[in-house]
């Protein structure tokens, strides 16, 4: 039987482009992960890695013009989108190969032998070593910067972990391109060219993670589709980590004073933040809470003004197409849902965006009713809960599923923490039993401690669309949002793919050069409790 085609295909058409590639037959991932799994030792030295790193940025920056043409081709994200996205994802290369050169990652602890102690205290010296392959599992609506040269794989390349990619189907062309760059860049480092692998197809996915040589994976996706990719990781013979990102409805709270105060702003900038990128981002703000009364009415009139004038956007496929269509067509048709800004079709090929409006109280607790509101839905739409009071607010937050962010809007007196300290509402209980604080009594504190066991990103008068590449940055929250504790973005990233090792009385000799007591590779460690430099 034939191995089934690759095809890119033109989502502004729905027409073919061109074969790409073959999707992979089990013998082929086999060879690619085998070929990763010969080459860790050629990662093993930090200076290499670096290099690597720094030439793959070097090597992409260089085919700017030929990686928009083919990303846009495939999913027309646009080339200014594209362009930018190209920029995040070559600074973030170069920024793992600063955290490799720097060495805090490795987590080197050195604690001498102490008999005096009770118990005594043998020598122990502790630091991170690579699982071994990673297989990454690239995202549709990021093309470059969740894809073969993204995040996942800088990391790992990073943490010393050679890589072997699933390629997104919408976008296989612009896949080959990067990993023949990727490698290109593995040969001019004298890297094999085994470090980065490359296969396609479903059921090349699913051998990837049953693979006995795949020490961990990392997905961004859909919640099916990274739930049982998860499922499987768990049940191998060996289990492994799976980083899974899944889904976030990434929900909004304006407090009434935030409303009263700037509602025709709110309103625009959360119309420009659903619709960004034809709404297709993972941060995307699906869930609104606004105030009922004038200044409530005044943010969706803003709201409707904004969206209605947002020209209709191509999705990256039909099926998603088709898929955010028969959605806000399920949850439109629930009682007491309104569509001031009707979303849906708006062409043979596009999407129109638009919002929904329902009271809080239908989504607070009505027998799962309105569940559906409660789950992401793909696409450049949003939905309005108009509250009545903070308590509302709490009772539809003690009901949200985990998210990547969480946003509040809030006055300027509520800001500075001057808008009074009555106990209660949101605050009181945020229906999880986990006894959040937040630095203060009054309703900000108290909204702010409400939804940070929500998410793993909390923003104070923002938009969450935009994930900035920086060390402090988290990109991760509880299930369904991601599998996992970890972040997918920024410095802290490499640690999904390290496990700790610890020396107990280890001749010298015999210690791995990052734990030897003169620290021949200058690192940064702590030693007895101090930090050594």
């Amino acid at each position: 039987m034939a191995a089934a085609p690759v095809w890119s295909v033109d989502p502004r058409t729905g027409k073919r482009r061109e074969q790409v590639a073959v999707e992979a037959t089990a013998a082929e991932v086999d060879a690619a992960v085998r070929a990763a799994h010969d080459a860790r030792g050629a990662l093993a030295d930090r200076r290499v890695r670096a290099a690597l790193l720094r030439r793959a940025a070097d090597l992409l920056d260089g085919a700017e013009e030929r990686i928009v043409e083919a990303a846009d081709a495939e999913t027309a994200l646009g080339p200014g989108r594209l362009t930018g996205e190209l920029g995040r994802t070559t600074y973030q290369l170069r920024a793992f190969a600063d955290v490799v050169e720097e060495g805090a990652f490795l987590d080197v602890l050195i604690d001498h032998a102490d008999p005096a102690l009770t118990p005594p205290r043998p020598d122990l010296r502790r630091y991170k070593i690579p699982l071994g392959v990673v297989a990454v599992y690239a995202a549709g609506n990021f093309p470059l910067a969740f894809s073969v040269p993204g995040g996942d794989t800088a990391s790992a390349l990073a943490a010393g972990c050679p890589v072997v990619v699933k390629a997104h189907p919408d976008h296989p062309a612009t896949s080959e391109l990067s990993a023949a760059l990727l490698r290109r860049a593995a040969a001019e480092t004298g890297l094999p060219a085994g470090v980065i692998g490359l296969v396609h197809g479903f059921e090349a996915g699913i051998e990837l993670v049953r693979h006995p040589l795949v020490a961990a994976a990392g997905f961004t996706g859909s919640v099916r589709g990274g739930r049982a990719l998860y499922d499987a990781a768990a049940a191998r013979p060996h289990p492994i980590p799976f980083h899974g990102e899944l889904g976030s409805l990434n929900p909004v709270v304006v407090t009434e004073a935030a409303a009263d105060e700037r509602a025709e702003q709110i309103g625009t900038g959360l119309a420009g933040s659903m619709t960004l990128g034809t709404g297709q981002f993972c941060v995307k703000p699906g869930l609104v809470l606004a105030p009922h009364g004038p200044a409530g009415d005044r943010l969706e009139r803003s709201l409707a003004e904004a969206v209605s004038t947002t020209e209709a956007g191509v999705l990256l496929d039909h099926r998603m197409r088709d898929a955010f269509i028969d959605g806000v067509r399920e949850r439109a048709a629930l009682p007491d849902v309104q569509a001031p800004v009707t979303p849906g079709a708006g062409g043979e090929h596009t999407v129109s965006a638009g919002f929904l409006t329902v009271p809080a109280a239908r989504l607070a607790d009505d027998g799962g009713t309105h569940d559906l509101l409660l789950e992401e839905c793909f696409g450049p739409v949003t939905v309005l809960a108009r509250y009545a009071d903070e308590a509302e607010i709490g009772a539809v937050l003690a009901r949200l599923p985990g998210n990547l962010t969480a946003t509040l809007q809030l006055g300027a007196a509520e800001c500075a923490g001057e808008e009074g300290t009555a106990e209660g509402g949101a605050g009181a209980g945020d229906g999880t039993g986990r006894g959040v604080s937040a630095g203060g009594t009054g309703r900000g504190a108290r909204l702010l401690a409400a939804l940070t066991p929500l998410a793993g990103r909390l923003l104070v008068n923002g938009w969450p669309t935009g994930v900035a590449v920086a060390p402090a940055q988290h990109h991760g929250g509880p299930y369904p949002a991601t599998t996992s504790t970890a972040t997918s973005v920024g410095g802290t990233a490499v640690e999904r793919w390290l496990r700790p090792v610890a020396y107990q009385d280890t001749p010298p000799a015999l210690l791995p050069p990052e734990l030897r007591e003169d620290n021949p590779l200058n690192l940064p460690r702590r030693v007895d409790g101090r930090p050594e430099r």
